[in-house]
């Protein structure tokens, strides 16, 4: 091999080398720009702009009749005062449904906050018995862990439900630290028609507990916690229909 093929395999070699080392950069600017955006969107989940705009007002309820024309098992929508709860409610046709979809029926790590299919969709029921997921950045029903603090448990006491049927006042009473297991609280079929004995429940083993009218209906927001795989939190208030 005389010197000018040596010339152009070593420049061939550093050519090989140059692309080697600019393919590692470009990977690593790919690689560093997708966990940027992977971490983003964890952040951010459980949080639904695009849903906000169906929210209802005081000046009326067509955009939240767009949703429900989006999707019919949209029943309604949970607003709880000073925290990040403000949500659009689906019922689903069991209770899997909607753990990985949101509200718009599309595919979503954080789900939709739904109620029992157990339930009546219209909140007849005098329990009414709802789900969320604790998202660590406090969307969906991340907050409720907060509840089990005596001083946020006193300083947040309101909320909404808008249905299409009307609006319910959301008086909160009660937060319960238990596991899915527990039956007192997670079948809503045995207090259809009066709550008084849930009510007693909860006053004698809640973390927190205000006295509240025993004839009252009593929604429950429901969510994980803990390192438990079956720890949950619930948090329970009075419904008062305008």
């Amino acid at each position: 091999m005389n010197l000018d093929d040596k010339a152009r395999m070593a420049r061939i070699g550093l050519d090989i080398l140059d692309f080697a080392v600019m393919l590692t950069v470009i990977l690593l600017l790919l690689f560093g720009g997708y966990s940027l955006f992977d971490n983003w969107n964890t952040a951010h989940q459980g949080f639904s702009p695009s849903l906000m705009q169906y929210k209802p007002d005081d000046e009326g309820s067509l955009s939240f009749n767009q949703l429900m024309s989006v999707n019919p098992d949209v029943i309604g929508w949970i607003t709880i005062d000073q925290t990040h709860i403000d949500q659009p409610m689906v019922q689903g046709s069991n209770d899997f449904e909607y753990l990985n979809r949101n509200a718009k029926k599309e595919f979503s790590l954080s789900g939709a906050i739904f109620l029992s299919c157990e339930n009546s969709p219209d909140f007849s029921d005098h329990y009414n018995l709802t789900y969320g997921h604790h998202m660590d950045n406090g969307g969906m029903y991340g907050d409720l862990i907060h509840f089990l603090d005596q001083d946020y448990f006193d300083d947040h006491t309101t909320g909404l439900l808008t249905t299409k049927d009307g609006k319910y006042n959301l008086e909160l009473f009660a937060v319960l630290d238990t596991d899915s297991g527990n039956q007192a609280v997670y079948s809503p079929v045995q207090y259809q028609q009066d709550a008084s004995q849930l009510i007693q429940y909860l006053k004698d083993n809640a973390t927190h507990f205000r006295d509240v009218d025993p004839s009252s209906s009593v929604l429950a927001m429901s969510t994980c916690y803990g390192a438990v795989s079956n720890g949950r939190v619930i948090v329970f208030a009075t419904m008062e229909k305008e």
